[in-house]
C-alpha cells in the first residue's frame, strides 16, 4: 500500500441486480461493512439501480460507483449516460474502459481518454482500468500494453487533476476466471504503472490510488492488500454476496 493512502474497496456488480433486488441487498450489506475509518468502500450498480442504491446508502459511508459514462455532457445520443447526471445522481467514483466493454464494445483508448475528461469535468473521480490479455503476457508484452493504455488513457488530463484519478490493473486472463494475479505480479505491475504516472504527473502521482482487480476474493484479499503498491481492490463477481463482500472490504494485512 502507498504510504500515506487510505484503500478503496469498490464492488462492480456488472449486469446483475434490478433496482428492487439492489435495494435488498445493500440493506443486507450495510450492517455487515459497519463505518471503518481507515477504509473507503464503494459499490457500482447497473444504472437503473442507481437510485435505489444511493437511496440505501443515504447516512451511510458507503459510496456510489458508476459503471460507465458517455464523453459529452448532453445531446442526442441515445441510449448514453453523461457525467453530470450520474454526479446529480449522488456518484462519486466511475469506471472507465473496463476490460469487458474494451472486449465485448471495442472500446479503445481514444474513447477512455475522452471519458476519463468527462468525468472529471463532470466533477467525478474517474478509474481508468488496464492490464493485459493471456496471450499479451505469454507474448512478453504486458509491460508495453499497460503503459499505452495509461499514456493514451490519460492523455489531456493535467497534474493538477490527478488527486481526483484512479487506475485499476485488471490483468484480463484473471477476471471471472478464479486465477487471480500473485501477490508478486500484483506487486510487479503496479510498481511499473506509478512509475508511469510519475513520469505523467510528476509529484502529483503519489495522491493516485492504484487498485486490483480480478479475481478478487475473501481468501486472497489480505495478501494482494499487503502487496506493494496496491492501494484498493476492484471487485467484481465476490461482491454480489454479502458475506463475501464485507470479509474483503475487512480485509487485515499483516503488519
Amino acid at each position: 500500500m502507498s504510504p500515506g493512502t487510505r484503500p478503496l474497496v469498490l464492488g462492480n456488480w456488472k449486469m446483475s441486480l434490478t433496482g428492487t433486488e439492489a435495494a435488498v441487498y445493500v440493506r443486507s450489506l450495510l450492517p455487515r461493512l459497519g463505518s471503518p475509518a481507515d477504509r473507503e468502500i464503494a459499490v457500482a450498480p447497473p444504472f437503473t439501480a442507481l437510485a435505489a442504491v444511493a437511496a440505501q446508502l443515504k447516512g451511510s459511508t458507503v459510496k456510489l460507483a458508476a459503471q460507465d459514462l458517455f464523453w459529452e455532457d448532453e445531446g442526442p445520443y441515445t441510449g448514453e449516460i453523461s457525467g453530470v447526471m450520474l454526479q446529480d445522481a449522488g456518484v462519486t467514483y466511475v469506471l472507465v474502459a473496463h476490460s469487458e466493454r474494451r472486449r465485448h464494445l471495442e472500446e479503445n483508448d481514444r474513447l477512455a481518454s475522452l471519458k476519463m475528461r468527462a468525468a472529471l469535468r463532470s466533477g467525478l473521480c474517474p478509474i481508468l482500468c488496464v492490464g493485459e490479455d493471456e496471450a499479451e503476457r505469454a507474448a512478453g508484452r504486458a509491460e508495453r500494453v499497460v503503459r499505452t493504455q495509461l499514456a493514451l488513457g490519460l492523455e489531456g488530463v493535467g497534474p493538477g487533476e490527478a488527486s481526483r484519478v484512479h487506475v485499476a490493473y485488471e490483468p484480463v486472463w484473471a477476471i471471472g476466471t478464479g486465477r487471480a494475479a500473485t501477490a508478486g505480479q500484483a506487486a510487479e505491475m503496479h510498481t511499473l504503472i506509478r512509475l508511469e504516472l510519475r513520469s505523467l504527473f510528476k509529484t502529483g502521482a503519489a495522491a493516485v490510488r492504484i487498485l486490483y482487480g480480478g479475481s478478487v476474493t475473501p481468501q486472497n484479499v489480505d495478501e494482494l492488500m499487503g502487496s506493494p503498491g496496491v492501494d484498493g481492490v476492484l471487485v467484481g463477481g465476490a461482491s454480489l454476496k454479502a458475506e463475501e463482500f464485507a470479509r474483503i472490504a475487512a480485509y487485515r494485512v499483516a503488519r
